[in-house]
Parts: C-alpha cells; structure tokens; sequence
C-alpha cells in the first residue's frame, strides 16, 4: 500500500491486527507508559485487538450478549489515565468494561440502563474520558453523561452522578490535557447534533457553558490549555475558547467526515484523520500579545484508497503518531523523518 507523505513524519512500521478496525470514530487507542514502547488498541465488531502490552497480543470480547448471536458490538476503547491507576475502558452496545492496563483482568462492569425508545432508537455507550484525578466519564446514545468514581485500587467503582444536558448520541468527550484557565472547565462533552458541554469536574461536574450544535455532528474533540477542538462530518475543525464558548478558528481541513483529532499535550500539535484518506498535523499556539490562537499546518499524509478510522499521538511532544483504516488488518506507525 503506498503513502505519500510531506513533512516533518515518515512511516516507520505497520503493527498487524487479527482483525480490522471497524468504521467507528477514534477507532485507536493509545498508551504511553514511561520508559517503554507505547501499547494500541483497536475494535473489530464484538472484539478488541491489543499490541504492544506485556505479554502476548490479546483480544478481549464485549460482555452481556446471552448467546452467539446476540454478541454486543464494541464502540470504542481507550485508555484511562488516573494519578493512582490506569484502566482499559470499553464501551458497547451493553454498557460498560473496565479492565486493568493491560486487559488481562476485568475490574468492573456496568450495563445500560435501557430508557423507554422507539423500537428504531439504537442503544449504545460511546465516549470516554478520565477526569478530576479520579472519574471516568462515559458517553450513552441517550444523551447521558455517566460519571463512575475510581477507587485508587481494587474493584469498588461506582456511578457517582449522571450527567443529562445532551439530547442526541454522545459522540466523544475529552479532559483537559494542559492547564485549564479559570473558568474554563476541565471537561468537553459532544454528541451528534454538534452540542458541546464544558463542565468542571468535582464532588458534583458543574456545567460551565453549552455551543449549541449546527446540525453537522462533532465525532471527535480535544481540550489542551482552554482551547476545545472539534472535529466534523463536514470536514472541518473548529478551535473554541474554553472559558467563554467563543469560536475562535474554523479550518476547511478536510474533504469529508472527521474521524479522529488528537492533540499533544507537551506542544500544542493537533492531529486529524478523515475519510478522505488524509492525516493531518497542526500546531496550535497562543499570541502573547493578543491571546489569539494561531494554527500552523505542519505535516500531511496521504494513506491510500483508506478510509482513516483512527489517529492518535504516540508520545506526548507529538513526535509519533499512529494511524487506522475502515478495513485495514494493521496499525500505520510514523515518526520523525
């Protein structure tokens, strides 16, 4: 398969998957551990495929099917990243799984709560972010924000609060990877009608402010020192002001649906991929005299005839990044050229 590349990152390697990524939003997780080889997770129908963690490469399955054919898909995994510990989240069309880092022991599971739908309304968790030191936060197709506090160990999570502010499918939420100004939340909440929530993490998550949505679904979102972006099925990214809600940059960056944004915290980067094939690497920065914020494109990557799926930072400077596709049986890594 070839890749064409301008910029500061080449290919380094492909990683193979047992299966391939599903066309799901930020269908990659990453995570790096100090001192050693970053570890990625990618989902495939009921089923997440795992490299790079200690031991052999694993598969972990989606619980609450009650026979083969009711297998529940998985929507998302990411890594959850807590002072005290890291779990393996899991999202699906059953509720949630919480794992150890490595995926070798469940330490907690929670099924949906099932509201009174239309037969047609889909039901689902999506979206996951760690927040405040010791919450995780889960997104459901309900427009309900699910708020589990983490014990520093051991397997008593609990649902500490829910969050019901979104009327459509959450999408993505993200924590803040910087340093949050006063005021500006610590936590972005979107789902598909491209609603925003900001919200203050604490014994109970304040809301802080709300964007209303243009009807373009928001599929992924990152907060990095007061700065949300947002990622859209349109092809765009829109860059807001934590504090005040204000839009402050709006980029044509893509020629169709946004399927990942990711930002390194260390730099300010922001990395996009998109059904267009395209993965594209910005920086983001502050004037220090005017406080705008500025973007410098910095790298784009053609992956051929691949609908990118997933793309996430490898490192937090954002010197690395990793890439998948709708279809694709492997991980794309790339690095400095």
């Amino acid at each position: 398969m070839a890749a064409a590349s301008t910029g500061p990152y080449r290919r380094e390697r492909s990683l193979a998957l047992r299966s391939s990524s599903s066309a799901l939003y930020n269908n990659l997780a990453v995570l790096c551990p100090p001192g050693r080889g970053p570890a990625f997770g990618a989902v495939h129908g009921s089923s997440l495929s795992l490299l790079g963690t200690e031991g052999h490469p694993r598969q972990l399955q989606a619980r609450g099917g009650g026979s083969a054919l009711s297998t529940p898909l998985l929507t998302q995994a990411a890594w959850c990243e807590l002072p005290s510990r890291v779990l393996l989240v899991l999202t699906s069309q059953r509720g949630v799984q919480m794992y150890d880092a490595d995926g070798s022991t469940m330490v907690f599971w929670h099924a949906l709560d099932v509201p009174e739908l239309p037969a047609a309304h889909s039901v689902f968790a999506r979206g996951i972010a760690a927040a405040g030191g010791r919450f995780v936060c889960v997104g459901t197709s309900f427009g309900a924000v699910l708020v589990f506090d983490i014990p520093p160990k051991g397997t008593n999570v609990t649902l500490s609060e829910v969050l019901e502010q979104h009327r459509d499918p959450i999408t993505d939420m993200a924590a803040e990877q910087g340093r949050a100004p006063d005021g500006a939340g610590d936590l972005v909440t979107a789902d598909d009608s491209g609603t925003l929530c900001l919200w203050s993490s604490g014994e109970e998550f304040t809301l802080l402010g709300k964007i209303p949505g243009s009807g373009c679904t928001c599929s992924s979102v990152a907060l990095w020192n007061g700065i949300v972006a947002t990622g859209y099925g349109n092809g765009q990214i829109r860059l807001w002001e934590a504090g005040s809600g204000r839009i402050r940059a709006q980029l044509s960056a893509h020629a169709r649906w946004i399927y990942a944004i990711d930002l390194a915290p260390l730099t300010g980067k922001l990395l996009s991929g998109a059904e267009d094939s395209f993965v594209h690497v910005w920086k983001l920065s502050r004037d220090p005299d005017t406080d705008d914020i500025e973007v410098q494109h910095c790298h784009a990557e053609c992956v051929t005839d691949t609908q990118v799926c997933g793309a996430r930072f490898c490192d937090p400077a954002g010197d690395t990044f990793a890439v998948t596709g709708y279809d694709l049986s492997e991980i794309l890594c790339y690095g400095p050229a």
